[in-house]
């Protein structure tokens, strides 16, 4: 099981430096995988919870590939409404292969409205867009010689049914995002009879999950997985593992606006993670 890291691309405090920060501290800890958000339109109701700046992904991941070497980068989630399907296709495309085949295509509906409003695209649509759009995105690169994809792989986020019919039908790996434990391994059986339902193969299973670590063990039932003492998140990614996940994202925020400007206790719970991960590997 390969593990990435979401890196907040948002926020007062943030900018390209603590960006470059941010890639070569996961990189230079062996994760696997850097991925961050997407917004467009700061608009009233993303702001609340993502702040501007908000750097856009594409130009972001491009830059920060230019200060990488080995780690791919990805889009966590990528709202594909936003942009002409075209655009997209040639932007990942473009991104893969000046990163050297390192792209990763993760997708979703969206759920700011006034953001959709600000764009001039239907909020109500955003469902039926998307599905319209990953299979645009997919015939663009079939069909176009010059887009040398170089099997960008993916990725469909989405916690519903819908979500899971969705990936079933139209991506490669099922992203759901920030989940309880104990939900995650029956939506993967789930996703499983889905699958069988519509007489697909079943998807890659890779989950963005929670990072937040406690002193005291953390009982709430409904503790997202994740979260809790260094055991807790080490007996949460043992089970993702079991699940047979593919990869897992680490997201380091969880809404405290401050700890973006002072990333270190982050940045410590991820180089333990890192070192709990290559000891299981070495097993």
């Amino acid at each position: 099981m390969q593990i990435g890291v979401n890196v907040p691309n948002f926020a007062p405090g943030t900018d390209p430096e603590l960006l470059r920060q941010w890639a070569q501290t996961i990189e230079g800890l062996g994760f696997d995988l850097l991925m961050v958000s997407d917004h467009i339109a700061v608009t009233p109701d993303v702001a609340e919870q993502y702040p501007a700046p908000f750097y856009e992904p594409f130009t972001t991941l491009s830059w920060l590939a230019g200060v990488t070497q080995r780690v791919r980068l990805g889009t966590t989630v990528l709202v594909l409404p936003y942009r002409h399907p075209l655009l997209t296709a040639r932007m990942a495309a473009n991104l893969n292969r000046l990163s050297g085949g390192r792209f990763v295509l993760g997708v979703g509906v969206g759920w700011a409205r006034q953001e959709f409003d600000a764009l001039g695209v239907p909020f109500q649509r955003r469902g039926a867009l998307t599905d319209d759009y990953l299979r645009a995105v997919r015939d663009a690169w079939r069909n176009t010689d010059d887009y040398d994809t170089d099997a960008i792989p993916i990725w469909v986020g989405g916690n519903s049914d819908t979500g899971m019919r969705r990936v079933v039908r139209l991506g490669d790996a099922w992203h759901p995002l920030r989940p309880m434990p104990g939900w995650l391994a029956e939506a993967s059986e789930r996703l499983k009879a889905v699958a069988d339902e519509l007489g697909r193969p079943v998807p890659a299973l890779t989950p963005r999950i929670a990072l937040r670590e406690t002193r005291e063990p953390v009982t709430d039932p409904g503790r997202l997985a994740g979260v809790g003492t260094i055991d807790q998140i080490f007996a949460d990614l043992e089970q993702i593992r079991s699940l047979g996940a593919e990869t897992v994202v680490l997201d380091p925020f969880n809404g405290d606006l401050t700890e973006i400007r002072r990333p270190e206790r982050a940045w410590r719970t991820l180089a333990a993670v890192a070192a709990h991960h290559k000891s299981q590997e070495d097993r």
